[in-house]
């Protein structure tokens, strides 16, 4: 897809505004969560797209998704990616579930180096 620059800046800004409606909707549901964020290459877009969850620890990552409520998170991602006119094949492989706590160990807390090498395993 060849996206001209400012194509890209009015799917950045709706993606970020409807992504920001599903984070604020998740702090209010989920324990532990938060904030979100999300990573795309718009030359690839809708492949390279990735949404991550992110919560304050681990415990309360894997206490949200052992009760289920990754199902609540695809689904506001669902929502925020419709509102912006974003069609993707498996939404579940276009999302990651991920914690402070975890970034704290493997990354000390480099969220930019944490998520660039997620991007690159992903490719």
């Amino acid at each position: 897809m060849n996206l001209s620059k400012r194509e890209q800046s009015r799917i950045e800004r709706t993606l970020a505004a409807t992504l920001t409606d599903a984070c604020e909707a998740g702090k209010a549901e989920l324990v532990g969560f938060v904030w979100l964020t999300h990573q795309v290459d718009y030359q690839q877009l809708p492949s390279s797209l990735k949404v991550v969850w992110v919560f304050d620890t681990q415990t309360n990552r894997d206490q949200a998704l052992a009760a289920g409520q990754n199902e609540r998170m695809l689904e506001l991602t669902a929502e925020a990616l419709s509102d912006a006119d974003i069609s993707v094949g498996r939404l579940a492989d276009h999302v990651h579930f991920d914690s402070e706590e975890q970034c704290q160990r493997a990354d000390a807390g480099n969220w930019q180096q944490r998520l660039a090498r997620m991007r690159s395993v992903r490719q």
